[in-house]
Formats: structure tokens, C-alpha cells, sequence
């Protein structure tokens, strides 16, 4: 331990220049005490992951996170870290680079990140070679001065392509992902989180967006809230109207206005105001129930083409299916719970000018049509 402790020594000994005129000096020290924290940053991943394979922190009934807490280190250092070491051995590139005080933790981790996300667009498993230019990519962007939220974006980009050309579902898709929980605390408010698709994250923001504005206060003064305490009465009103519109018939009502953003050169994949690049697939989704405006933009998002605003499923054909259907034609929920996405099955129509289900192979390998909810009594050898 001695050496360590005097090589710290050495390091705080080590003062600021004086007399640098220039700030060249300074400069020099400022890129050198970068390198020192970007590789201890490293260092703190690899030692992480150490403990981990000792198992220190599971023998003692905690976790390896909870220990780096327990040493001193930010939670989110911590949580970094661990997610950094669960990935030593798989990219040695990224580790290249780190270990020699070239990237800092912040990069790494978002390439890591950025590589979780293209795996998990992807419907099979990742070649090493694959993998090996999906993390030169990631590295590039990193080493070219990219912020890990740009590496990131780039990562979705990429993930995004992958689901669009293999026909693989992007996590941002993926609802068996989705989770939503509430617990009330010890002085009885709520606490709630979400994690949804990006369909449903897009359609939650832009409707708490539209009602989070400020409002003076009764002397005319400026609102006092703070953004977040408008969020949440914002998230009250969303709340209240929701309840009163459920009393009411809202039959073929669009549900939400998208505005959907496409490259003019083709080389990116469609991209949402709220929550970034996204699949042509969920472009779809989304305006099967609500309202899409396309535009066209250039490399400098100058638009250059206005779409008009339309929806795949219009107002009157929506009214007509619920007409014919009365229900949803898979579980019987009413109209205005009911949503047009497949998850896999397919939809035909009969003999009888109605719809019949083709539930998926995973839940019958022969794929026999179902009839809709509201005639489920019937068979397809019921000629009419």
C-alpha cells in the first residue's frame, strides 16, 4: 500500500504553474490531469469488476454497487462503473483506449451503452465482426469529439436501421419491456415511474408539453413554479380531462399529433421531436392512432417539404370498423380502448366480410384464423 499511498502524494503535490503568461502551461497540466482522471475512471471499472468476481459484496449479502457507495463514490459513478466492467472482455477497442487515459468514463460508458442498444435491435446474435465495426463506429464518433448523448443517438440510429432492414424489434418497441409502478411514501405522496415505448413516451411528453404552461400569479407577477411543479400539474390536468373524456362518446377522436422529421438524403432513419431517431415501423403505429404531419428536411434540418397532415387510420373509417366490430376484435375492450398494432398477429378478412385473427406461430404453430371478439362463436367452416 505504501506505493500507492506515495504516488497520491506525489500527485497533490504537484502545484499550478505560475508565471504562464499564455496558459499554455496551464493547458498542459489541465490535458495531463485529464488522462490521470480518465484512466482512474478506468481503473475504478476494472477493480469494480474485480470485486465482482470475488464475489465480495454477495458474500456479505450487498452488492459490489452498493459497496462502491459505501467507499465513498457517487451513485452514479458507481452504477457506471458496474456496467462498464460487466463489459471487460467483450470490446477491446473501447478498453484500448480507456486504459491508456484517452476516453473518460462518461464516453466509455455511452459506448457501451451504445453497443447494448444495437444488440438488442438487432433479431440475432451479433457477428464479431459485427460487433467489431458497430464499436470502431461508436469509437470513432467518441475519439472525433462526440458527447456520449450524440454517441448514443448514433448507437439508435444504427439499432434502428438493424430493425427497419432485418425485421428485428428495437427494445424501443419491445412492450415486454414496459413497466409501470407507483408506491405512496412515509409522508403519503406518490411516487411513480414509467418505462415505455417510444410510441407511448412521444404521445406522454407532447401532451404533458402542451399543457405545461406557465401562468401568472393573482398579482400579476411571474409563475412562481418551477418547471417540474408545472410538469406535475400539467400531468393533474392530463389526468382530469382523461377521466371526463372516457365519460364521453369520442368515436373516430385522433389520438395524438405527431410530427415526424425524414432526411432528405435517405441516410437516417425518421426521427421524433420527443424522443429522437425511431423505426419507420413505430412512425406507422403512431399515426394509426393519432395525426401525422411528414416533413422533409436537409442535412441542416432546414425543411424543405411540408407533408399535410394526415392519418393512416381516418376519423370515418375508424367509426365504420367500430360499427361493424362493436369491440376490440381480440379481447372485447371497448372503442375507445382499443389500439391498431398487430404484435405479431395478423388480420384477415372472411367469408363473411369480417375480420378473423391469425394469432402468431409462438401461440399456434399452425396459425388457425380466429373469428372476432364479437362472433366468436363461429368457424370458419360455418359457410354462410
Amino acid at each position: 500500500m505504501a506505493p500507492l499511498e506515495s504516488l497520491l502524494d506525489q500527485l497533490a503535490a504537484i502545484a499550478p504553474p505560475t508565471d504562464d503568461r499564455t496558459g499554455r502551461k496551464t493547458i498542459s497540466h489541465l490535458d495531463f490531469w485529464r488522462k490521470v482522471r480518465n484512466l482512474a475512471d478506468h481503473r475504478i471499472s476494472t477493480y469494480a469488476g474485480d470485486l465482482d468476481d470475488l464475489r465480495v459484496a454477495e458474500k456479505a449479502g450487498s452488492t459490489t454497487k452498493k459497496l462502491l457507495i459505501e467507499m465513498g463514490f457517487p451513485p452514479v459513478v458507481a452504477t457506471r462503473a458496474i456496467r462498464i466492467a460487466d463489459s471487460i472482455g467483450t470490446l477491446s477497442k473501447l478498453e484500448s483506449c480507456a486504459a491508456d487515459g484517452t476516453l473518460s468514463g462518461e464516453v466509455a460508458d455511452a459506448i457501451v451503452r451504445g453497443m447494448a442498444i444495437i444488440e438488442k435491435r438487432s433479431p440475432t446474435a451479433l457477428s464479431d465482426d459485427d460487433r467489431g465495426t458497430y464499436e470502431s463506429g461508436l469509437l470513432a464518433q467518441a475519439l472525433s469529439g462526440a458527447t456520449p448523448a450524440e454517441i448514443q443517438k448514433h448507437a439508435q440510429t444504427i439499432g434502428n436501421t438493424i430493425a427497419d432492414d432485418q425485421g428485428g424489434i428495437p427494445a424501443s418497441a419491445d412492450r415486454s419491456l414496459d413497466t409501470l409502478s407507483h408506491h405512496t411514501t412515509d409522508d403519503s405522496r406518490v411516487e411513480i415511474h414509467a418505462n415505455v415505448i417510444q410510441a407511448v413516451g412521444e404521445k406522454f411528453i407532447a401532451t404533458i408539453d402542451e399543457r405545461s404552461v406557465p401562468r401568472p400569479e393573482p398579482d400579476g407577477a411571474p409563475d412562481r413554479r418551477s418547471a417540474t411543479q408545472i410538469r406535475a400539474d400539467a400531468l393533474e390536468v392530463l389526468l382530469d380531462q382523461a377521466a371526463v373524456g372516457a365519460a364521453m362518446d369520442t368515436i373516430g377522436t385522433p389520438r395524438a399529433q405527431t410530427i415526424l422529421t425524414i432526411p432528405a438524403d435517405g441516410g437516417n432513419p425518421a426521427f421524433l421531436p420527443w424522443t429522437g431517431p425511431t423505426t419507420h415501423a413505430i412512425a406507422r403505429q403512431l399515426s394509426c392512432d393519432g395525426t401525422l404531419t411528414e416533413i422533409v428536411i436537409d442535412g441542416e434540418t432546414v425543411p424543405l417539404q411540408m407533408g399535410r397532415e394526415r392519418r393512416l387510420f381516418p376519423p370515418h373509417l375508424r367509426k365504420a370498423i367500430i360499427i361493424r366490430d362493436e369491440t376490440c376484435i381480440k379481447c372485447g375492450a371497448p372503442p375507445s380502448h382499443t389500439q391498431v398494432h398487430h404484435d405479431g398477429w395478423d388480420i384477415m378478412i372472411g367469408y363473411d366480410r369480417h375480420p378473423w385473427l391469425i394469432p402468431p406461430a409462438d401461440i399456434d404453430p399452425q396459425r388457425r384464423p380466429l373469428p372476432a371478439y364479437n362472433r366468436r362463436t363461429m368457424r370458419l367452416d360455418d359457410a354462410a
